[in-house]
């Protein structure tokens, strides 16, 4: 599959991924975007983000605060206009799940909440999560992304390995136990 694509700045970036629509990220605004991601977060199928029972203005805060930081943002990925995902790159040394394996230089962390579709389309996750990899690795800098999901999201688990992370050892973070995945720059770029 076939892709173009452009970025303005390492937190604006649109890809053509030919076959399946324009990609577009962009850094969530958190007045702007609440009821959206407060929508998403809150549902069943969110159950692994773990913020089910948060109110609005808790998410609100939650990605109020993380806007005011330099070490973790949170972005909202759109396909041809369209809000899909919620993605959250960090720095691992600055969060806890850099204090439960040796972080190298280059690594960034990636936490990934795809929307509720609206309609089942083969194919969808594997060619945006694609695009967003190649967000996520457009910084030269970055050498290998990190993911850390719940130990008890093979959905995810599976995606991720598919997608060419190696599974890495489990965690125990604050909030849950989680399994380390690595997806090293030239596993992705060949």
């Amino acid at each position: 599959m076939g892709t173009d694509a452009t970025t303005q700045d390492p937190h604006h970036y649109r890809r053509d991924v030919r076959g399946f629509g324009v990609v577009t990220v962009r850094p969530v605004r958190p007045d702007e975007d609440v009821d959206l991601l407060h929508a998403w977060v809150t549902e069943e199928r969110a159950r692994f983000w773990g913020m089910r029972e948060a109110s609005r203005e808790r998410v609100h805060d939650i990605y109020a605060y993380l806007d005011s930081l330099d070490t973790h943002h949170a972005y909202l990925v759109h396909r041809d206009g369209v809000p899909v995902a919620l993605a959250q790159t960090y720095q691992p040394e600055a969060d806890p799940v850099g204090e439960c394996y040796d972080v190298r230089p280059g690594d960034v962390g990636l936490h990934l909440l795809i929307g509720p579709p609206a309609t089942v389309e083969h194919g969808f996750t594997g060619a945006l999560f694609g695009a967003i990899l190649d967000f996520v690795l457009a910084d030269p800098a970055r050498l290998r992304v990190v993911m850390e999901p719940d130990a008890r999201n093979d959905k995810a688990i599976e995606r991720f390995v598919r997608s060419g992370f190696r599974p890495g050892p489990l965690i125990d973070l604050p909030e849950k136990r989680a399994r380390l995945l690595f997806l090293d720059r030239s596993a992705r770029t060949g």
